[in-house]
């Protein structure tokens, strides 16, 4: 126990330390490729005795098959519930004694997986990645235990207005495409999922050609090739394909009203945007900010908290999808007050496209998510998780030189082109939860199932 917790203590204060050398990052990136062929993206850092690692597999959960809704998810909370001959208990204890990070996650279009350990214990920790990949276990008992969690999560979640929101807007959205169905699953598709389907889903993504790394931390590149085959190089060569086709949103201005008894009206709202690849992207990514994206500096916050009083917040963010790209934004307001904040809304994003930016905000939110890049290289594992996020987006490592650049070259009269062209108050699909005063439905509420 003695060992245990000082290693524990030792990890976190140089978590802590390895953030502040990260706060401003230089390092470069290098392309290692093993010996059996494996490519990971690695940034040395032997300032602290510590490696971490991030991956990536494309095909999240909007891949789950039909009726099984949830899977991807349902397979993220068990990679660390046993694997090889190693059960789920003695599987937890080692990542205890060995103070290891250790954790997967289910995104929309992604399945991302992270490990960070201390430098004298890099090498098991590979190999218990190794085994997690290559020979999941999702015994009965384990499966049962985390389905529990995952029905008991979604039970909590029937009553959060927040959550209901979001799920209603993705179906009203994307009625017909897999974007629609909850990544969460629902109790029916929980119950259906066995451990034969965890181990067809990990057969189906898991594989050498669907694969993204990054590692960061105290290893050199002649020390990871090695290490990349033995860990990686057991997986298939080739994953199944992922088949989720292109899709646009529904943009007719719908608006759903979720009758519930809370004390303030949850408002997401959303039309199309446009996605990671297109060249109008940082014009956009700017406008947001000023709209909505830039906190007490955007003008949504400025009409909307700041001179009426009428949100605690309200923000706006741009969703690019591997198949679509949307703006989306939320707001929560008292139910007698909900009519005007959405008027407000709609009236903003008018204005917005209609005049564009000033040259002044332009300028300042220039200045801002130019220099703020770099509070997310927190941690070797934030840098990390960010490098493989840019590779499943298709970048190269020189985007981290070419970033500001990309910001910098935006004009005013392309920042108006593209909010004239981007923003319509009338695409805006609207899902109010809550029973605001003033705001009448365009159609029934479709089951958020």
């Amino acid at each position: 126990m003695v060992r245990r917790s000082t290693a524990l203590a030792v990890l976190v204060f140089l978590l802590l330390a390895t953030a502040q050398a990260w706060a401003h990052p230089g390092a470069p990136v290098q392309i290692v490729t093993s010996p059996g062929g494996i490519v990971a993206w690695l940034v040395e850092d032997h300032s602290n005795p510590l490696v971490s690692l991030s991956l990536g597999f494309r095909g999240g959960g909007a891949a789950d098959p039909v009726g099984k809704e949830g899977l991807a998810e349902f397979a993220s909370g068990l990679m660390d519930e046993g694997a090889g001959e190693i059960d789920s208990k003695a599987f937890q204890q080692r990542l205890a004694d060995l103070a290891m990070d250790f954790s997967f996650d289910a995104g929309v279009d992604n399945f991302t997986g992270r490990m960070r350990a201390l430098s004298e214990n890099r090498d098991a920790g590979f190999d218990l990645l190794r085994l997690a990949l290559t020979a999941p276990r999702f015994d009965p008992p384990a499966v049962e235990r985390i389905r529990g969690q995952l029905q008991a999560r979604l039970a909590d979640d029937a009553s959060n207005a927040d959550v209901l929101a979001d799920r209603l807007w993705w179906r009203l959205a994307f009625p017909h495409h897999s974007y629609g169905r909850p990544l969460s699953g629902t109790q029916t598709s929980l119950k259906s999922i066995t451990p034969d389907d965890l181990k067809a889903f990990a057969r189906r993504r898991f594989a050498r050609d669907n694969l993204v790394l990054a590692v960061v931390g105290d290893i050199s590149a002649k020390d990871l090739g090695p290490l990349l085959d033995l860990t990686f190089g057991a997986l298939p060569a080739t994953a199944e394909p992922v088949a989720v086709p292109e899709v646009a949103p529904v943009a007719g201005g719908d608006v759903v009203v979720a009758e519930r008894e809370v004390p303030q009206s949850v408002i997401l709202f959303g039309q199309p945007g446009l996605k990671r690849e297109d060249p109008d992207f940082y014009a956009a990514y700017l406008v947001n900010h000023i709209l909505g994206g830039g906190g007490f500096g955007s003008r949504l916050t400025a009409e909307v908290r700041e001179k009426r009083g009428l949100a605690y917040s309200i923000d706006t963010g741009l969703v690019a999808l591997d198949h679509v790209g949307l703006i989306q934004g939320s707001a929560g307001t008292q139910n007698a007050r909900a009519a005007e904040t959405l008027d407000l809304i709609r009236g903003e994003w008018a204005r917005m496209r209609d005049d564009g930016p000033t040259e002044k905000e332009l300028a300042d939110a220039k200045t801002y998510i130019i220099g703020s890049f770099a509070l997310r290289f927190d941690s070797s594992l934030g840098i990390a998780r960010l490098l493989v996020g840019l590779q499943l987006d298709g970048f190269g490592p020189d985007y981290l030189a070419n970033r500001k650049g990309y910001f910098d070259s935006v004009t005013l009269a392309d920042a108006k082109r593209v909010a004239k062209s981007l923003l319509d108050p009338a695409k805006l699909v609207v899902v109010v939860v809550g029973r605001p005063d003033g705001i009448t439905a365009t159609q029934a509420t479709p089951s958020p199932d």
